[in-house]
């Protein structure tokens, strides 16, 4: 079978093996360092009931700064996964509200059957937030949380969120702790690129927001894959194409009368664009909303394919699976022929 990928850009530098946990952010891009831990700190300021706990990840979490500010709260599990989530269980079982954090593999993954039975079950009130979602590690497939979404969506009780930048992640975590039950939030970590701040933006759980609009092209995007949609916009706005971007950081529960609204908007090309398998994420839970509500347009996907991803660059990468801007560009430019 010939193969669909890209070619390589041969006059792109060379990538080190630093460019395998690369910052999602571009060259010369505004970012801010570790939001989701300074926003942890100051939520717990003011609500004592929140602890925090993380099995061996606290530095690649960003939970050491709330451990440096609040060491008598923080709890180091080790690496057992499945003791960290029982063990958050049963802490909001007698009162607190326990913020988790350890790899999206790990949790979606190797814990499941623990969150599942011990937490979603219970509709126990702890907060779980993983690092690298998504095609966000170059260290393969056994970092690589492609499918996190699908399994942690189709859970009762889940709520279950995407933020798409440093702006947004400080907004959900005092949304999540506002809520009362389980919550999963896909976490980006580190030098965090800023971008929502640009666009008059607020996070409200359930919501889709409209961050601009056009008459071609609506892109229906979570995540960090909300940034490579505004960046597609502008890039496509040079070739006369006009692209609106309709962000959904919360995938359940999903906001389905927006999304039905903006889609149901005569003349326009949708494409959900997602850091995620095309099986069971964004993708498919639009495609349903759509059928459900007699929606029928043209319709596209941009997302991982199915199949246990490479090891390498994260630039190669996500050029090689179609989520990078150039790429992105380059299929909504295919799609309008």
């Amino acid at each position: 079978m010939k193969s669909t990928r890209p070619a390589p850009d041969l006059s792109k530098p060379r990538l080190t093996t630093s460019a395998m946990i690369a910052s999602i952010a571009s060259e010369g891009q505004r970012t801010k360092p570790a939001p989701f831990g300074h926003a942890l700190v100051e939520l717990a300021r003011s609500r004592p009931e929140v602890v925090g706990m993380t099995a061996d990840l606290g530095k690649y979490t960003d939970l050491h700064i709330f451990a440096k500010e609040f060491p008598d709260r923080t709890y180091q599990m080790g690496m057992a996964e499945q003791l960290l989530f029982g063990a958050a269980s049963g802490m909001a079982a007698e009162g607190f509200m326990p913020f988790t954090t350890t790899y999206a593999v790990f949790a979606s993954r190797r814990a499941y059957d623990f969150i599942h039975q011990t937490i979603a079950e219970e509709d126990r009130n702890v907060k779980i937030a993983c690092a690298l979602p998504g095609l966000t590690s170059g260290y393969g497939p056994s970092h690589q949380a492609a499918e996190d979404l699908a399994l942690m969506r189709a859970m009762p009780n889940m709520t279950v969120i995407d933020p798409c930048d440093a702006y947004e992640i400080e907004q959900v975590v005092p949304a999540m702790a506002a809520h009362q039950g389980p919550v999963y939030m896909r976490l980006l970590r580190g030098q965090v690129p800023l971008v929502l701040d640009e666009y008059d933006y607020r996070f409200e759980l359930g919501k889709a927001k409209l961050l601009r609009d056009g008459r071609d092209v609506l892109i229906i995007s979570s995540g960090l894959m909300t940034m490579r949609a505004l960046e597609a916009a502008k890039a496509l706005s040079d070739d006369r194409v006009d692209v609106a971007v309709l962000h959904v950081p919360t995938i359940k529960p999903l906001d389905a009368e927006t999304i039905a609204r903006e889609a149901g908007r005569p003349g326009r090309l949708v494409v959900v664009a997602e850091n995620h398998t095309v099986i069971g994420g964004l993708g498919e839970a639009v495609a349903g909303v759509l059928m459900r509500a007699g929606v029928h347009v043209p319709f596209r996907q941009i997302g991982l394919p199915d199949e246990f991803l490479d090891a390498g660059a994260l630039p190669t990468l996500h050029d090689r699976y179609g989520i990078s801007l150039s790429e992105v560009v380059r299929r909504v430019k295919g799609w309008l022929k």
